[in-house]
């Protein structure tokens, strides 16, 4: 953030609904599901994720089924090289069925695959597409050979430490996304490499959801924790410094986004993916600092949460506005639950804020020496936005909406979207703003949706399962406004 005021963390304990939707949830397409025979929007089911029911079982390598016999080069048979290979296995059938229907010809695997050691001196190790491996902790496509690597001793255990076996399947389902560009002539030299990732983060998405849909014969992956945790990494592996003219595969904001399209329409859609259609998602969100020793860092204190409460009502108009006590979190509110560090009381209209314990959440982690991956990814917005999203309670409340089941969650994920496009410094209607959204905190929304999710939770500070869902309410309130905020989560 940056604005006029001067300018991991203790976390609420929150519950989490669990129905029996959750196990009965019927399998439609992404557009529209049945509930009690009347078909809905899928939008209207906060227990389904793009169609699909919320599950919460196994994530990982099926027990008991025969690993890939598929050759690579210099593999010792670890654990990163097993899942590795039969993701390359998986990801071959997929799209042996799926090219077809796309590109109308034959799909030819990958010429060759190849594992090396990262944790070898530079200018060691074995020769992947024509450079040395020793000191590479990376997994990449070249295209001049038709060849798939990775490292297996540094970049894949960490993925495998930090999120568990699926990201590392997520990862070469994006290498693998790359082969296929390459084979069906999708890109070419003049494509932007922004185009080029953004469909293979689509493509790898497409291919989590077959998974998803128990059709991969090694993996399986249910939609609440599971499901979190792959798009948490495509969150650790986003493009850190946007004024980097190396940076050229995307925000968190935007990695996630690509992902999920895959998830929720298919490949075919990820065809589809080109400037215009990033260029659209981009809206009018800040993409670099206008200084470059700018860190978007603003400190939480009372005199900057007064001036995002000034900028709140400018942006969501309220007859009567909240009182704001920066007392603590408990108002003592008339048979209300206070949820740390920041509540709402709706029977009398106050937001209470421990200060305190609010920045201390939003207090950025800096990376610890020897990390390769970030857990998350934590800033000052990872405080702001969840002060916002308890403001969006009072827009609820103002409205005669419940405060206490789950559309209240997904609401106040969609409003808060809204507060953050709002903020945005090119945002034509912020005049009156004393705060502007800076590069980066979108990103840290999007991880703390994921990881905690109390952005988008109820009165009570009861979330969802399924941070897929969380994110996408947050995304289409971004993106859609609060109309479709309303539309979409009655």
């Amino acid at each position: 953030m940056s604005g006029g005021p001067t300018r991991r963390s203790s976390r609420t304990r929150h519950a989490v609904w669990v129905t029996a939707l959750i196990a009965t949830s019927a399998l439609l397409s992404s557009c529209a599901q049945t509930i009690d025979g009347r078909a809905v929007s899928i939008y209207e089911n906060p227990f389904t994720v793009a169609g699909l029911p919320v599950t919460d079982g196994p994530s990982g390598p099926r027990p008991g089924v025969k690993n890939s016999t598929l050759e690579v080069r210099n593999a010792e048979g670890t654990d990163s090289d097993i899942i590795a290979t039969n993701a390359i296995d998986d990801i071959q059938q997929y799209w042996s069925q799926t090219y077809p229907e796309l590109f109308g010809g034959p799909f030819t695997p990958v010429s060759d695959l190849i594992s090396w050691d990262a944790s070898e001196d530079e200018d060691e190790g074995i020769r992947f597409c024509g450079f040395r491996t020793g000191g590479i902790p990376n997994a990449a496509y070249c295209t001049k050979d038709d060849t798939i690597g990775w490292d297996r001793t540094i970049l894949l255990p960490a993925l495998i430490d930090a999120f568990g076996p699926m990201a590392v399947v997520m990862v070469i389902a994006h290498e693998y996304g790359h082969s296929v560009q390459h084979q069906s002539g999708l890109v070419g030299d003049d494509t932007p490499t922004i185009v080029a990732e953004q469909q293979a983060d689509c493509f790898a998405g497409a291919f989590i959801r077959h998974v998803a849909e128990d059709k991969s014969p090694h993996f399986t992956i249910n939609t609440s924790n599971g499901l979190n945790d792959v798009l948490a990494a495509t969150v650790s592996v986003r493009d850190v410094d946007p004024n980097d003219p190396e940076s050229v595969h995307g925000s968190a904001f935007e990695r996630v986004t690509a992902v999920q399209i895959g998830f929720t329409d298919g490949a075919s859609t990820c065809v589809g993916i080109d400037e215009d259609e990033i260029e659209s998602r981009r809206a009018d969100l800040p993409q670099k600092f206008s200084d470059a020793d700018d860190d978007g860092e603003l400190p939480i204190t009372t005199e900057s949460l007064e001036a995002f409460v000034r900028s709140f009502e400018s942006l969501l108009k309220l007859d009567n506005p909240p009182t704001v006590s920066y007392a603590g979190s408990d108002t003592g509110c008339p048979g209300g639950t206070a949820t740390e560090p920041v509540s709402y009381c709706s029977a009398t209209n106050t937001i209470g804020v421990d200060v305190d314990a609010l920045a201390e959440l939003g207090t950025a982690e800096r990376p610890r020496r020897g990390d390769v991956i970030p857990l998350n990814v934590s800033g000052d917005y990872s405080a702001y936005v969840l002060f916002a999203s308890r403001y969006t309670l009072a827009v609820q409340n103002a409205a005669g909406q419940p405060l206490d089941n789950p559309q209240t969650a997904l609401r106040s994920a969609c409003l808060s979207g809204v507060i953050t496009a709002g903020l945005s410094s090119e945002n034509p209607e912020a005049t009156d703003l004393e705060v502007w959204l800076s590069p980066g905190d979108l990103d840290e929304a999007v991880s703390g949706l994921l990881s905690d999710g109390l952005t988008a939770s109820d009165i009570n500070g009861v979330t969802l399962p399924s941070g897929f869902s969380r994110v996408d309410a947050f995304r289409s309130g971004v993106l859609g406004g609060q109309d479709t905020c309303n539309a979409r989560y009655r």
